[in-house]
């Protein structure tokens, strides 16, 4: 299949908004399934993993496609939940459009708008679909909506009829007579054409100049420069569950949506430097692995857009800077649940290539050490902010607990991992509560992990107000050889951040230099274990000035022991306090509701830095807050 015969998309949008229910249309009337399956049945395309099932919303991407008119369109359903935002990020490389599902009665909502500005960022072309039309739903409001969230360049390529029942073309062949719900037909064409001609001045003077009425192969190529430089965002009504507009909205995506080689180029860089992708099939292969499933029975699946060249089960090829390369020895194209294994994938399609361990998330395939030093422009997938201690509820299974949680990362790039020494805590870290609990859960019931999980304990430090002096003589002696050591110390506080800092005053070898790293050593382990409350002392310099040794009995040991005691003396006088973690919080919420969320922050301990205006009717409010208090902020 050639590139010019591909497209490829991903669903996203406020969860219920019905992607999954749209995309089941999509294949039933393109003839890829029978029929349409039911959501509380658990009989969904895309929803196939038990999880997905169970709650009836979709929790994973999950690509499928389905060929229609010698178009292959390859769609990639997203979930709308916002603790899932991640794994919506983590598609975008690998599709040139975004449609952006909206339900006709509730509007955009937070998620999906968040949704558009990612897909802006990576320069993705958008089109929004207005679903459930046939819904008791004021969708001229609706529109008003959008228009108000994205801007005058979101237009409507269709109409609801005036009865709600069907739709009416306002582009590729519009019935300019035919009543509307709302607006006319003439009014909605000559907008979109407006919009698109502005991008090319030539077909701007033989539209206005010359009067010419403009049909949709002559629009075509300003149609796309208009979609890739954001000047338009299309808009289509439809009924996922009925089937209205289906028909319409399958020529819009085969027709006016960019293929692989008309899309804005993906953002790969050689060695820091921009480079092009020519997504033809003579070129060296190059391609982009996605999103990585590891599956119980077939072991490690990597999705891979292809860009350029060809992949055929014979390939060799290498992993980013790897010397040696790989085998492909299964590929696959994926159809929900199911996979069909094929001789060959082309650039511009989406593939899947089973057992290769050694791939991962964000990496890089190719063919030919000329593309070693290729990377795709790294991804602002949000840091997660959620947090749990986990350990095992069985002894023994610490190791177990390890793979399964390297496992369930290599498939989530937003779920994070981490221990604290200090604390002797694991951190299992996500997007939200709800990220974490789906994550612990398939742990659980695929690899057979049980875990505890707990608060994580507030990192509290220690650290001093004012300069101080400190004094210990060391002196031990039980028969035979003793131990002598004498430390003067003085002890001042250092700017925030600036950690910890050791001079050597000593003069006159009153302390042999041999010594010196047993002082500091000393002082190392009160800075670890804390002085006053047990937890990590900071920004503290301490100076070692003066002393006495035994040429005789002074050991390692007894210099040890000595500055310990004399650190702790000059702290007891040095005015300690415990430094409480405070984290930077940003609030992006409708201007209406400033004033409960500044109560609400306050009430957090919360100090109100700075407010912004964040488009339309939005408000960002910027504050510094108490970690202790922020732990569970998100899950208000």
């Amino acid at each position: 299949m050639s590139v010019q015969n591909i497209r490829n998309i991903a669903l996203a949008g406020q969860a219920g908004a019905g992607k999954t229910t749209l995309i089941e249309r999509l294949l039933v009337e393109s003839g890829t399934i029978p029929k349409m399956g039911e959501l509380q049945r658990g009989t969904m395309h895309c929803d196939h993993d038990p999880q997905s099932r169970k709650l009836q919303y979709s929790i994973d991407t999950s690509p499928t496609h389905f060929d229609f008119k010698d178009h292959r369109v390859n769609l990639i359903d997203a979930p709308g939940t916002p603790d899932f935002i991640g794994r919506y990020i983590s598609i975008l490389p690998a599709v040139e459009t975004v449609m952006l599902v909206v339900d006709g009665a509730e509007g955009p909502g937070i998620t999906t708008v968040k949704h558009s500005k990612y897909a802006e960022q990576r320069r993705k072309c958008r089109l929004i679909v207005i679903n459930k039309i046939d819904a008791d739903a004021n969708l001229q409001d609706t529109l008003e909506q959008l228009r108000d969230q994205f801007g005058t360049e979101a237009l409507p390529i269709n109409l609801p009829s005036e009865d709600g029942k069907s739709v009416v073309d306002c582009f590729f062949k519009p019935d300019y007579d035919q009543a509307t719900l709302f607006d006319s037909v003439t009014a909605a064409h000559d907008a979109l054409v407006d919009q698109v001609v502005e991008v090319d001045e030539e077909l701007m003077e033989l539209y206005l100049e010359q009067g010419e009425e403009l049909n949709p192969e002559q629009l075509h190529d300003a149609f796309e420069q208009a979609l890739r430089s954001q000047h338009l965002i299309p808009v289509c009504f439809a009924s996922a569950e009925t089937g209205t507009g289906i028909d319409l909205l399958m020529r819009v995506l085969t027709e006016l949506m960019p293929t692989p080689a008309e899309g804005n180029p993906p953002l790969f860089y050689n060695k820091d430097e921009p480079i092009e992708i020519s997504h033809t099939q003579d070129g060296h292969t190059i391609g982009h692995v996605f999103k990585v499933v590891v599956d119980p029975f077939m072991g490690r699946l990597a999705y891979v857009r292809l860009y350029q060249g060809i992949m055929t089960p014979d390939s060799q090829l290498y992993i980013g800077d790897a010397r040696k390369p790989f085998k492909v020895s299964h590929l696959y194209q994926v159809q929900g649940k199911e996979r069909h294994e094929v001789d060959k994938v082309v650039a511009g399609d989406i593939c899947a290539i089973a057992k290769v361990d050694e791939l991962e998330f964000n990496a890089v395939l190719h063919d030919s050490h000329d593309e070693d030093d290729i990377r795709l422009k790294s991804l602002e997938i949000p840091p997660p902010m959620y947090s749990l201690a986990v350990q095992p509820t069985r002894r023994g299974d610490e190791q177990k607990l390890s793979e399964s949680l390297k496992k369930i990362m290599a498939e989530d790039p937003s779920l994070d991992i981490k221990h604290r020494a200090n604390l002797n805590e694991t951190l299992f870290t996500g997007i939200g509560e709800m990220h974490l609990q789906i994550a612990l859960e398939k742990m659980h019931e695929q690899y057979n992990v049980e875990v505890k999980t707990d608060t994580p304990s507030i990192d509290y430090r220690e650290t001093i107000m004012k300069p101080a002096e400190g004094h210990h003589r060391h002196k031990k002696q039980t028969g035979g050889a003793g131990q002598f050591g004498e430390v003067f110390l003085r002890i001042r506080p250092l700017p925030r951040g600036e950690g910890f800092n050791f001079v050597n005053k000593i003069v006159g070898g009153v302390i042999p230099g041999q010594f010196i790293p047993a002082v500091e050593k000393g002082v190392q382990q009160i800075l670890t274990e804390g002085a006053i409350a047990g937890f990590p002392m900071q920004d503290i310099e301490v100076e070692v000035y003066d002393g006495k040794y035994h040429a005789v009995d002074s050991k390692e040991i007894a210099f040890v022991a000595a500055a310990r005691k004399a650190f702790l003396d000059a702290v007891k006088n040095a005015k300690p306090i415990i430094l409480e973690p405070v984290v930077n919080v940003e609030v992006s919420a409708p201007s209406a509701a400033m004033g409960d969320i500044t109560a609400d922050m306050a009430g957090h301990r919360g100090v109100i830095s700075d407010t912004q205006p964040d488009g339309r009717d939005r408000i960002v409010i910027q504050c510094k807050a108490p970690l202790s208090e922020m732990s569970d902020y998100l899950q208000r």
